[in-house]
């Protein structure tokens, strides 16, 4: 099987520029940044709650946990989440109609949270408007661990951001290409 298509930061824009003129503009890009800037896979995205991102004082947390049952691999790990994506789901939450804190962070046109399933076919459904040919649910994951391995972040960080128990995993979702190899050839 093909591995997902990782973005450029154009197409990444291309993406965003789409979402704005969606239906549910403000949720499909948070829905795809979160994707992008915290490397998370669909599955953990549709599991995601408010109580997940926002502290008790009401806050975007700038950390939070997994539980097991929201990961694929059945192992409760740390997302972190940097300051450019704290501020999309505070601006998010301030628009969006949630009642609760136990309330999923995205849902769907019926108002439940998404499964995993269905976030996989938002996915694509979003790329192929895009005329991104390649891309699915991965390409956001890949693109976040191919992007902090070309700036230099071990593959043992890579590995624990992504939740992969095996460096090797981790490795085969970092992608290369002829600008890292022409920058590489400089260093000689």
């Amino acid at each position: 099987m093909r591995q997902a298509r990782t973005l450029t930061d154009k197409q990444l824009r291309i993406v965003l520029a789409h979402c704005a003129t969606r239906r549910h503009a403000a949720r499909d890009r948070l829905i795809v940044l979160v994707s992008f800037y915290a490397g998370l896979r669909a599955k953990e995205i549709a599991a995601m709650r408010i109580s997940d991102v926002i502290g008790d004082d009401g806050k975007v947390r700038d950390e939070f946990v997994l539980a097991a049952a929201q990961t694929k691999g059945g192992k409760a790990r740390r997302v972190f989440l940097n300051e450019r994506l704290q501020a999309e789901i505070s601006s998010y939450l301030q628009s969006a109609k949630h009642s609760k804190r136990c309330d999923a962070l995205f849902q769907s046109q019926k108002g439940s949270a998404f499964s995993a399933n269905t976030l996989c076919q938002l996915f694509l459904n979003i790329y192929s408007q895009c005329d991104i040919e390649g891309a699915s649910s991965h390409s956001g994951r890949r693109t976040f661990i191919t992007k902090l391995a070309g700036n230099g972040v071990s593959v043992r960080v890579l590995a624990e951001l992504a939740g992969h128990a095996s460096i090797s995993t981790t490795q085969r979702y970092i992608d290369v290409n002829d600008g890292q190899m022409r920058s590489a050839v400089e260093l000689a």
